[in-house]
């Protein structure tokens, strides 16, 4: 895995543009950490001797949470309370573009902190304010954690198998999408004032992102009238789709989502009369009869090892891969030729494995500034560039 050198001086394709970051946890980190990577000065107002939450996440004692979303970022320690703290707020908010927060709606008008005093001292700052249900509507005052919103959004009621109950994902998910969400609109708002608009509020819930993975759904409600049951790894719209048990207790995943491909999965397995089977002779009939269909693949890979199962299928050109656990990725040959993953230097683990910066940009020198911060590591730097 390739160890990357860092370049604090580089210029990334967001040099010039300073984010003054208040969030703490995942949503508003992964919007800084995408626009911290594509060159922005990110600059993390932490609370003195404690940081931002997302430090307390450990593993083996480690902060590997942090580690990899507060790269490339600095780190401010302030009491943004107390008078010289504030000031310095205020002075750091008047330089910045942007300025991201995730406190409950009403909170920064409390601290007299409201869009409406800031974008009075700083016309062309864009506000980014994440919250769980949105600054508008009878629930703006409620906590909005992510589980409660991946259980609220329709996602965790679709997602599992039948038989059991709605599943929830293994991470923090409705946070990250939210928060890729945000770095896309930040993105936007701001060069809307490069092109002479003024800043502006951006209102993002965690609800409405993740809700819209799902956006298909409300439509088919109306067609169906009844909600979309849990299906496992199968797809309600397509057949055959599954994941597979081979000889070895390994699994592969398989997608028929084309009619030419379904057939040529068929062809492959041996059993190229199903082409003309009624049960299975295009895609809503194989929707209609999946288990059926699910069964009969399914006996085929059984019989055979994961790796001779892919061999065979990808020598007929047909759409299956392997399952992976994130241990098979490490060294994976597509994973470490594609440098999908880098090796980041590190103080505690020497380096870490991280995912590189998404998506390859031709005309963005090295991307990797600076590993995470140490809490109020660039205090006294900041202070500097700010007058003292």
């Amino acid at each position: 895995m390739h160890t990357i050198d860092l370049t604090p001086g580089a210029a990334g394709l967001l040099d010039g543009i300073r984010v003054v970051d208040l969030s703490r946890l995942v949503a508003g980190n992964m919007t800084t950490h995408v626009l911290a990577d594509y060159g922005a000065d990110v600059v993390k107002v932490e609370r003195p001797g404690k940081g931002d939450d997302l430090r307390a996440w450990r593993v083996a004692g480690v902060e590997t949470f942090w580690k990899v979303f507060a790269r490339n970022k600095r780190s401010l320690e302030l009491d943004i309370h107390a008078e010289d703290g504030r000031d310095l707020l205020l002075r750091l908010i008047d330089s910045a573009q942007v300025l991201v927060e995730n406190f409950v709606p009403g909170t920064l008008e409390k601290w007299g902190l409201g869009p409406d005093a800031l974008l009075a001292r700083n016309p062309k700052l864009v506000v980014l304010r994440i919250s769980g249900w949105g600054q508008t509507g009878p629930w703006r005052g409620k906590p909005g954690f992510g589980t409660l919103v991946e259980a609220m959004s329709g996602w965790a009621f679709m997602n599992g198998h039948p038989d059991k109950p709605p599943t929830l994902p293994p991470l923090a998910l409705a946070d990250m999408v939210a928060g890729l969400y945000g770095a896309a609109a930040v993105l936007a708002a701001v060069r809307g004032v490069e092109h002479g608009k003024p800043g502006q509020v951006l209102d993002l819930s965690l609800f409405e992102p993740i809700h819209s993975m799902i956006g298909m759904e409300a439509a088919n409600i109306r067609l169906t009238g009844a909600p979309t049951m849990r299906a496992g790894n199968q797809a309600v719209h397509v057949a055959p789709r599954n994941v597979y048990a081979c000889a070895d207790g390994a699994y592969v995943a398989l997608s028929g989502s084309m009619q030419s491909m379904a057939e040529r999965i068929l062809d492959t397995i041996g059993r190229p009369e199903l082409k003309a089977d009624p049960r299975f002779v295009d895609n809503d009939a194989r929707v209609r009869n999946r288990d059926e269909l699910d069964a009969i693949i399914g006996a085929f890979m059984a019989a055979r090892s994961q790796a001779d199962a892919l061999a065979l299928f990808e020598a007929a050109g047909v759409t299956v891969g392997p399952v992976c656990s994130a241990a098979d990725l490490l060294d994976h040959p597509y994973v470490l030729a594609r440098e999908a993953l880098v090796e980041m230097p590190d103080a505690d683990m020497e380096t870490v494995p991280m995912p590189n910066v998404i998506p390859r940009f031709s005309g963005m020198a090295q991307p990797f500034r600076r590993a995470a911060p140490r809490l109020g590591e660039h205090t006294d730097e900041i202070r500097r560039e700010l007058g003292g």
